[in-house]
């Protein structure tokens, strides 16, 4: 996925009210931005670390600025714009490119399903092959040394997915939680148990009960994000509660 509109660089200051952030422009002055991102950005608030951000000409918007791409504490790239990995999964498995999710004729975005009022992200459809509901979750949280985790804050909603997910599978239906890893450099994704311990035990049961999980890193340039390549995730790891 090109970056359209194109990105400018900036060196970040600071996130608050958690829709808000300074950014100063390489002739020094600072510029506030709308932040996409509903989480902790956990290690991703890195005062005077490189950032890009995009410009809009929509009049209406309170906030001509949009925060992008910044830089990890642990000198990775990140993007934290949760509005783009619905659009990079689904430009990945429309280009056949994911095995796991190959075969179906049609994908719709946001359908409403369940019993909790959700709205799943993609919903892939065949007549021989069935329903297939695929819930997207954004991936930015660094811990170093090649190892990404989710989430980074506690997220109910996130555990409302999941038990949506496990309702379809016992309807008969596949439900597949794909991580979406928009972090360079990374090569293995965990769940991050100590930040929502609940969200960790529901994935756990969610994965016993026939949820699969994929994930894929990006590659973030200025110019580009795209899904690149998939990651060692937690179908090879050790989950909390699905020990003996």
């Amino acid at each position: 996925m090109k970056n359209s509109p194109p990105l400018f660089p900036a060196t970040f200051e600071k996130r608050y009210k958690r829709f808000f952030a300074d950014v100063r422009t390489p002739e020094g002055d600072i510029i506030t931005l709308h932040c996409p991102n509903t989480g902790s950005m956990k290690n991703c608030q890195v005062e005077g670390a490189p950032c890009w951000y995009s410009l809009s000409d929509n009049p209406k918007r309170k906030l001509p600025g949009t925060l992008e791409i910044v830089t990890t504490s642990h000198g990775h790239l990140a993007g934290v714009n949760t509005a783009k990995p619905n659009h990079l999964v689904r430009e990945v498995i429309e280009a056949g490119l994911v095995p796991e999710l190959n075969g179906y004729s049609q994908i719709r975005s946001e359908v409403r399903y369940g019993e909790e009022k959700s709205r799943i992200d993609l919903l892939l459809e065949d007549p021989e092959l069935g329903l297939c509901y695929v819930e997207v979750k954004n991936v930015t949280l660094d811990m170093g040394s090649g190892l990404a985790t989710f989430p980074d804050s506690v997220t109910s909603r996130g555990a409302k997915h999941l038990r949506e997910l496990k309702a379809m599978v016992a309807a008969g239906h596949r439900g597949v939680l794909f991580f979406c890893v928009q972090l360079s450099a990374v090569e293995r994704m965990e769940v991050a148990a100590e930040i929502d311990p609940i969200y960790a035990q529901t994935l756990a049961e969610a994965v016993a009960a026939g949820v699969e999980v994929i994930a894929w890193r990006a590659h973030l340039t200025p110019e580009e994000i795209r899904l690149e390549q998939p990651i060692s995730c937690l179908q090879d790891l050790p989950l909390p509660g699905l020990e003996d």
